[in-house]
């Protein structure tokens, strides 16, 4: 009988990928539920929870070591109820319990694995673990338990209350918020820490931080810096051209293990995506510069073809590992290749390809394996060849695609389907902000049908959102983190799509949030709704990671949703999370890089651009394909709109355009290099 059905438990009733890959093991894993933890207590028994998700590397090779072995699931399972969760369908866990590893040791990571008291209260943890250490902490402590449990007991208590302190906000009492002079210093002082050479920061691994990026590129375009500008162009760059962009299909991986962007980790997520397509649409505005539109219609297409699903929501993720030719589960075995089989794929071609990818000492990974990646010699290549640079790029088109070919015969790395809404909203605000800058109506379309998956498919019941679909249905209830990148994503297509209803879609969320997400003392929002207990703390999600935390996109939806609804007060709400987060901000910016964007918007004048007549959308397209990052633009041919800023602006045959501050006016222009000038003179 095959080892994969000898066992079964009970996450074979689960949806997540990740969670079926464990549904035969023999641990009598349970998922996280009500009816799990009761019996915790019940029975009295410790609580293991091991924390991972389905592209994680270390988590298969955990996995097989230990969760496949008899002897593992033995004491496993004589002595401990075993919870396993999908940290990316349940990051509300995920952020109580990667606390409590980092308070304990310092440091943290996946797969993440905690021993608790029945009540959920934390007091030992780790990360990867091998088969005889993982027995022998396990016994250690099932024995503590039974002789001396108020040692264990009294830990978890202190563990618990520390849980608790860290997740407070230190309050200013100061109630100004952050001035341009501020930045500028924190600005200058972060700067210590970037790599001018190659981007990003000088140390490894590195990973992209578009929150990050997007934050300096509006700080470089609105004050001149060129210094700053040119550190943003040379790591937007050096990502493009690194092995870390899939140059042959497409889109980005996790991170990089060295510093020139070459190794990555090879998995694929959507949200790194996302995130990446809105940041090179955004630098492609400011610059013109064509290689991050390329980098934006690679990625789109890489969405298109691998995590789009029929019913137009995107998966999450594609596995970093994958099988060779023998059958063996390889990190990074679909992406890479050997000198030979591109010599025989491309023939008369390898030359200039091998010397544009660096099939060379520098591109060269390990076991003969390479991993493509551009250095910047284009000119150089194409005067050696006697071709011109138009030429070297058919060339290399033609190689890319012929290598596409060869490695569809490939095993493809696992695909994680499940489909989670704060993902799915930062791929919708990428498509917006690619169609905004880069006009191809396919995105729109695209932005369009994923919008209405969403509202068709994630919406819940009583106004809110769910968290997951997957085979039809949907089962966890949303985390403001789905809010927050929904609400983002909305208000972004009506910016291009003038269709109130994503205005009124962002509007009525928020009010969904502040009814049920708001922690009154600070102003911001708990990580989890009032209608859902059953943790031992409601987190609050302020630090800007990779993904730009939740409370920071939620106030940057405030702050544009203010100008569209004045009279819903929702600056009032802004300034009190703004100066509750204003010594975090300033103390920590690299962590906190999406509120000093906010702060930046807030202290620089902010501008209402408003199009309204029957030619609004030929204008429109014109004044938003420039980068405007102070700006909302609202549009309209109707006579009648409910929008306060169209009120009232309609003028029978003409298209008026209105450049608005704080719902000022000045005089109506007709044409959009004199409404783009009417901007300029006001900022200035």
């Amino acid at each position: 009988m095959p080892h994969s059905q000898k066992h079964t438990n009970n996450l074979i009733k689960e949806s997540s990928p990740y969670l079926l890959q464990h549904a035969h093991n023999p641990v009598h894993w349970e998922a996280w539920n009500e009816d799990t933890l009761q019996k915790a207590k019940d029975e009295n028994k410790l609580i293991l929870i091991s924390i991972g998700y389905a592209a994680c590397h270390w988590c298969h090779v955990m996995e097989h070591e230990c969760f496949e072995d008899e002897e593992v699931a033995e004491t496993m399972n004589a002595h401990f109820i075993n919870i396993k969760v999908d940290r990316e369908e349940r990051p509300d866990i995920d952020h109580i319990y990667m606390d409590a590893l980092q308070m304990m040791t310092g440091s943290g990571g996946w797969p993440l694995n905690i021993l608790a008291l029945p009540d959920g209260r934390p007091f030992w943890g780790a990360t990867f673990v091998k088969k005889t250490d993982w027995i022998q902490v396990l016994n250690q402590l099932q024995k503590l338990y039974i002789e001396d449990p108020n040692k264990i007991t009294g830990y978890a208590e202190n563990m618990a209350q520390g849980l608790k302190e860290i997740n407070s906000i230190t309050k200013t009492s100061n109630d100004e918020l952050i001035k341009l002079n501020e930045i500028e210093k924190i600005i200058q002082d972060w700067s210590n820490y970037f790599d001018t050479f190659l981007g990003g920061y000088k140390r490894s691994p590195k990973f992209m931080m578009p929150t990050n990026m997007n934050c300096l590129l509006h700080y470089a375009h609105s004050q001149n810096d060129d210094t700053i500008y040119e550190y943003v162009n040379t790591t937007l760059t050096r990502m493009a051209w690194g092995g870390i962009f899939d140059h042959v299909g497409g889109g980005f991986s996790r991170y990089a293990v060295d510093t020139k962007w070459h190794v990555p980790h090879f998995e694929k997520m959507l949200y790194d995506n996302g995130l990446l397509i809105s940041l090179y649409s955004n630098a492609y505005a400011a610059t013109n510069k064509q290689l991050y539109k390329s980098t934006v219609e690679k990625t789109i297409s890489f969405l298109v073809e691998e995590l789009l699903d029929k019913s137009n929501g995107f998966y999450s993720s594609l596995d970093a590992d994958s099988l060779t030719k023998n059958d063996k589960l390889v990190e990074g075995a679909y992406y890479v290749w050997q000198k030979e089989e591109l010599i025989r794929i491309l023939k008369d071609d390898f030359e200039i390809f091998e010397e544009y990818f660096n099939i060379n000492s520098y591109g060269l990974w390990e076991e003969d394996n390479y991993v493509l990646i551009r250095d910047g010699k284009a000119l150089n290549i194409a005067m050696k060849h006697s071709i011109t640079k138009k030429e070297l790029k058919q060339i290399i088109t033609q190689c890319l695609v012929l290598l596409k070919k060869e490695r569809k015969k490939r095993n493809k790395p696992r695909l994680d389907d499940k489909i989670l809404t704060a993902w799915n909203g930062l791929a919708l605000k990428g498509l917006t902000d690619a169609y905004r800058y880069l006009e191809n109506p396919h995105y729109l379309d695209l932005a369009l049908r994923n919008a209405q998956f969403i509202i068709e498919k994630m919406s819940a019941e009583d106004g809110g959102l769910y968290r997951n679909f997957k085979n039809g249905d949907s089962t966890i209830k949303g985390f403001l983190e789905d809010y927050a990148s929904v609400i983002e994503a909305f208000i972004g297509l009506y910016e291009v799509s003038y269709d109130d209803k994503w205005l009124n879609h962002s509007l009525r969320l928020s009010k969904y949030v502040i009814d049920h997400f708001t922690d009154s003392e600070t102003g911001l929002f708990y990580f989890t709704s009032s209608k859902e207990d059953g943790l031992i703390r409601r987190t609050l999600e302020i630090a800007d990671n990779v993904i730009p935390s939740s409370n920071s996109i939620m106030a940057h939806n405030l702050h544009k949703l203010s100008k569209y609804f004045p009279e819903d007060n929702l600056d009032i709400r802004l300034n009190k999370i703004m100066t509750s987060m204003k010594s975090t901000i300033t103390e920590n910016p690299q962590n906190n890089s999406n509120w000093l964007h906010l702060a930046q918007l807030m202290d620089q004048k902010f501008f209402e651009m408003v199009a309204i007549g029957e030619n609004f959308e030929p204008i429109c397209k014109t004044l938003m394909k420039n980068y405007l990052p102070n700006v909302i633009f609202a549009a309209s041919n109707a006579k009648n709109s409910n929008l306060p800023l169209l009120m009232n602006r309609y003028v029978m045959n003409k298209t008026l355009i209105y450049v608005c501050n704080h719902g000022s006016c000045q005089m109506p222009v007709e044409e959009p290099k004199k409404a783009l000038d009417l901007l300029t003179t006001n900022i200035s």
